[in-house]
């Protein structure tokens, strides 16, 4: 089968390598000139490609002449994967947004059947209880948007609403080492970086389509467990814990349509047991 990747970055290449192993044909995609060999290396055939908004470019699409394949090449393929980060900051919550429409253009004329989009369970609205893909979502949310127009198509679209995306050198406390938290009670939404490939590629091979699933690890132990798990095992600074004023809000979301839909078995069921780099 022939795949096209959007976006291989932290997600995106491990998975495209899985995918080589597995025996598909892997297109990748990286708006980073020095990854061209990076992709070359495990096999995914290397495109340089960046997405600009209308707003910013008499083009909808940017593609770089320092390769002579282009985005009708790219999207020579059965099915495309979207894992590019919807990144806001100073360009907007809709820059994400953009980005997707300028690539829609180009889909009508391609050989796509079928993709894959990975979007985040950021857009559920903390309910302070569980949350299933039946729950409302935050309508105004950029990925909501993004979801909505990709279900309009044609092509068969099954999106995946990851948690906290874990695994490899992303580990919760890193990014608290010493910091004061008073979120430490709150149960946390992540999942692993292997799980994420393992769903995909289940996906694909079992043929899930149009669906929406959320992805998160079925176990929700507290914040604190799992930082102070992580200092224990990798030597980092303990965070300092104080109770929240008032009440935090919170959501735990079920990953239950997935494994029921699917039979999927997370290698990761719970967070304190995830592996890392």
């Amino acid at each position: 089968m022939k795949i096209s990747i959007l976006g291989c970055g932290w997600l995106g290449l491990p998975l495209g390598e899985t995918l080589v192993q597995n025996g598909h044909l892997v297109k990748g995609s990286t708006t980073s000139e020095s990854k061209i060999s990076l992709l070359s290396a495990v096999n995914i055939e290397p495109f340089l490609l960046k997405f600009t908004p209308k707003i910013e470019s008499a083009s909808p699409l940017s593609v770089s002449s320092q390769t002579t394949k282009n985005i009708t090449q790219f999207l020579d393929s059965e099915i495309l994967i979207i894992c590019i980060p919807p990144r806001a900051g100073k360009l907007g919550e809709d820059y994400h947004v953009q980005q997707i429409q300028s690539l829609l253009e180009y889909l009508p004329s391609s050989s796509i059947k079928s993709i894959i989009y990975t979007s985040s369970t950021s857009v559920y609205p903390d309910l302070n209880r569980e949350v299933s893909e039946e729950d409302s979502v935050i309508e105004g949310h950029a990925l909501i948007k993004v979801e909505n127009l990709l279900k309009n198509l044609p092509q068969n679209i099954t999106i995946l609403r990851c948690g906290g995306l874990m695994g490899g050198e992303r580990i919760p406390a890193k990014y608290f080492q010493g910091k004061t938290i008073t979120t430490g009670k709150i149960a946390v939404n992540y999942v692993h970086q292997d799980d994420v490939i393992g769903i995909i590629t289940m996906i694909l091979e079992k043929e899930f389509w149009n669906e929406t699933f959320n992805v998160v690890s079925p176990e929700h132990p507290i914040r604190e467990e799992i930082y102070l798990k992580n200092c224990e095992d990798l030597g980092f600074i303990k965070p300092i814990f104080e109770e929240a004023v008032e009440p935090i809000p919170f959501k735990i979301i079920s990953p239950q349509k997935l494994i029921s839909r699917t039979g999927y078995v997370f290698k990761y069921a719970n967070p304190l047991d995830f592996k890392y780099l």
